[in-house]
């Protein structure tokens, strides 16, 4: 087991074997064209081959006269330096339009059916942001940024009646799957059915209380595992390969979610402020949760691996000693005599950017890595990752924003060589030299993000302007105006 280790690290090191690229097309297909960027870049071939180009690395963005991005967003990307073939990194930004479900049986929409949109069809809309940070391949990166929205879509449309009524959203829906708009909190009693219990006063008394804000976190991590399970049926017929991180800002109804399953990051900058929208899930992070499934189920281990933690790795000849460890339930350490079992290798390995679950993976939540296994075995590691997003709110109404004040979102080539006070101080340093109504100021904020993260190239390669190492990672970027659509035009 100790020589398959440290293959699977030397490999994760050199960067593995390009894998066999998956194809990215229309529809979240994987069978259409060999590599492509964001659509909303609209690149030509000229400039797509320079997006592919490890050498120049050439930040993209989009370009003046062309369809420019919701809120005027600002978006920048730059391809890695070499670690993988393409840009396994992929965004998007749509305006999403949801729409009520058809009524059952024919029914006819009643007057009383308001907020009709768009030709009249009843619903509303968000607006979405996402970064998917691919690896092993950039297929399932390709289809989630074609498709997560969509889901996310889906599971809103049954909650169109409920996030326009002011009332409290009902326990239980009608077996028609929505809401009547009459009544809406409305439980039905069981006397309904001819049969009064006796402690039917006392239960309904212990209802929970739910938020609109919470229905709508729920319909995000809905629509995060129905992506993860598109990916896992389709990933032979479509030849979709490696997994992705996944960072989404959804903005409805006077509110932001931002959901983040992996080590992107998104931040917002309020009046110099730094308000943290994310958290990173990586092996130290989830360090109990990994170890407690571990506990609970040793059969995923392979008898390979220990669930328990150590300071460092154990040697035969300490068997019998007391040494440092933690187990599932501990913050901190303590002593324990090691056992033959100890002297397997540890579930979580590493630290910092180096840590590794099974010596394989860097990061704990995630789309895809439905084939991943450990190194020359037939380990699987998906049990050990979860799909689930952690939801994060802002509300924007309770606050008075100005032009200056925006959501940062990053991939993790960001922030690996740049922290949250450095983005922040870059992001104000660019508003300050444009004007406040000039729509191109947050495109130029992102590029330079992108830009000093990504370095200078030197002889001792991509250097930042301390000297110190740039980001060799696909670097992804998205800088949003917290105003609003048209508040400052």
């Amino acid at each position: 087991m100790l020589l398959r280790v440290r293959a699977a690290v030397a490999r994760l090191g050199a960067g593995g074997q390009p894998p066999a690229e998956p194809r990215g097309g229309d529809g979240g297909s994987a069978a259409g064209t060999s590599f492509c960027r964001p659509a909303f870049l609209q690149l030509t071939p000229e400039e797509l081959r320079r997006a592919d180009d490890h050498a120049g690395r050439a930040v993209q963005s989009p370009r003046d006269g062309r369809r420019r991005l919701p809120w005027s967003t600002g978006y920048a990307e730059v391809i890695n330096a070499g670690k993988s073939q393409h840009n396994e990194d992929q965004a998007c930004c749509e305006v999403v339009f949801v729409e009520r479900r058809p009524s059952p049986r024919g029914r006819l929409p009643s007057r009383e059916d308001g907020g009709e949109l768009d030709g009249g069809r009843k619903g509303f809309y968000f607006h979405y942001w996402a970064l998917f940070d691919g690896h092993a391949g950039s297929g399932a990166a390709v289809m989630a940024s074609k498709r997560l929205h969509l889901h996310i879509c889906e599971q809103l449309r049954d909650l169109v009646d409920i996030l326009q009524d002011p009332s409290p959203p009902p326990i239980c829906l009608p077996q028609d799957a929505r809401a009547s708009p009459v009544e809406p909190s409305r439980v039905p009693l069981a006397e309904d059915d001819g049969e009064v219990p006796n402690d039917a006063v006392p239960r309904f008394h212990l209802e929970k209380a739910v938020s609109h804000e919470s229905l709508v976190i729920g319909a995000i991590e809905n629509a995060f595992k129905h992506m993860d399970d598109q990916i896992e049926r389709e990933r032979a017929s479509q030849r979709l390969s490696g997994g992705c991180c996944a960072l989404a800002a959804v903005y409805l109804m006077g509110k932001f979610y931002v959901a983040n399953a992996g080590d992107s990051r998104a931040i917002i900058i309020r009046n110099g402020e730094i308000i943290p929208m994310s958290r990173e899930f990586t092996p130290e992070t989830e360090r109990q949760r990994l170890q407690f499934l571990a506990f609970l189920r040793p059969e995923l281990l392979g008898k390979e691996f220990t669930h328990l933690e150590f300071p460092r790795r154990i040697q035969p000849k300490e068997l019998g000693k007391k040494m440092l460890y933690r187990d599932q339930n501990m913050n901190g350490w303590a002593y324990k005599k090691i056992e033959e079992d100890d002297l397997k290798f540890p579930l979580i390995y590493g630290e910092g950017k180096k840590a590794r679950v099974m010596a394989t993976i860097g990061v704990t939540r995630g789309l895809g890595d439905h084939d991943l296994k450990v190194f020359s075995s037939n380990i699987h590691i998906k049990p050990f990752l979860s799909c689930f997003p952690e939801v994060r709110v802002y509300d924007l109404t309770q606050y008075e924003h100005c032009p200056d004040d925006v959501l940062v979102l990053g991939t993790d080539g960001l922030w690996d060589v740049t922290n949250d006070k450095e983005v922040a101080d870059v992001v104000m340093e660019v508003l300050t030299s444009y004007e406040p109504n000039d729509p191109c100021r947050y495109t130029m904020v992102a590029q330079e993000l992108v830009v000093r993260s990504r370095g200078m190239l030197k002889e001792r390669g991509w250097r930042l302007a301390n000297d110190k190492l740039g980001s060799g990672d696909d670097i992804s970027v998205f800088v949003i105006p917290l105003g609003g659509p048209g508040n400052y035009t």
